[in-house]
């Protein structure tokens, strides 16, 4: 595109991402219609619409680690990389 063009000579161009959308899965009513924070543990909690806590399963924290290696001085063409990751 020029600086001068004018609209006569710009071509309408479809968005690359629009032949990824689709409409949203069905939805459903979730399980709890509250959520606090307890004081001690500084963690969500979840209340049904009765007041009583919900447990919404557990969710683990994992942490990773990547280094990477050259064996000649410029980098270039024998390059390598490692990488390890704990979860629990």
């Amino acid at each position: 595109m020029t600086a001068n063009a004018t609209q006569e000579q710009l071509a309408p161009v479809r968005p690359w991402g629009i032949g990824r959308l689709a409409p949203y899965s069905t939805t459903m009513k979730l399980p709890f219609t509250k959520v606090t924070i307890d004081p001690t543990t500084q963690m969500g909690v979840f209340h049904n619409h009765l007041g009583h806590v919900v447990e919404m399963g557990k969710h683990g924290t994992s942490s990773g680690t990547e280094t990477s290696t050259s064996t000649n001085l410029d980098s270039q063409p024998d390059q390598g990389h490692d990488q390890d990751s704990q979860q629990d």
